[in-house]
């Protein structure tokens, strides 16, 4: 298999693990049950906007971001696999990761907080997205924007189809979904560690 694509497939799955979007948009069915079906589509094309534009600032800048506060790709890795772990083992076993949840937001203020961040643009997605732009050229950086934006789209369909979506996958399905989710998600944070921890005793050692 041709490296660039393997490295979509990696990207891909990596974004759909994390961001979940069948259970953020069960999130987000919760969070706007109050709200018209024109304020709702409205709070979740604010909401993907604000994280479309997150991600995209963190692939491009990862590089600068690196040289101006002295951090190796070694140590990101390792951090952003620790995280990505983290949250990857509580969805595993049906929970919700502190660093996945936010709750006592102004329900007027979703859009950006809890829904943008840090839900959808949290650290693990944060350090997914820098660890793996960083890792190349620009290639990789468009890559990385050209997946995300993909998954973005899908987001946002799944939100603004969010109730009928939720009531044809269940309660039972949607925990199946975040298990086997949980379960890549901690997968991709492992192998993340490893090539953080290899690349550092190559540095070093």
């Amino acid at each position: 298999m041709p490296e660039i694509i393997q490295h979509i497939i990696t990207v891909f799955l990596g974004y759909f693990a994390i961001m979940n979007p069948l259970a953020n948009t069960a999130v987000f069915v919760g969070m706007t049950s109050q709200l018209t079906n024109s304020e709702r589509v409205r709070t979740a094309r604010k909401a993907i906007l604000l994280t479309f534009i997150i991600i995209v600032l963190f692939a491009v800048l990862g590089k600068t971001l690196f040289h101006f506060f002295g951090i190796t790709l070694p140590a990101l890795r390792i951090t952003g696999g620790i995280l990505v772990f983290i949250i990857g083992y509580h969805m595993l076993h049906g929970e919700s990761s502190s660093l996945h949840t936010h709750e006592g937001e102004d329900p007027d203020d979703i859009a950006i907080s809890p829904l943008a961040v840090p839900i959808l643009a949290g650290p693990g997605t944060i350090a997914t997205t820098m660890s793996f732009s960083a890792s190349g050229g620009w290639t990789e950086v468009l890559t990385t924007v050209g997946v995300f934006a993909l998954l973005s789209i899908i987001t946002f369909l799944c939100f603004v189809f969010g109730q009928r979506l939720v009531q044809f996958v269940g309660e039972n399905g949607l925990k199946i979904v975040t298990r086997l989710m949980g379960l890549i998600l901690a997968v991709i944070g492992v192998q993340m560690l490893i090539e953080g921890i290899y690349g550092a005793i190559r540095a070093f050692g």
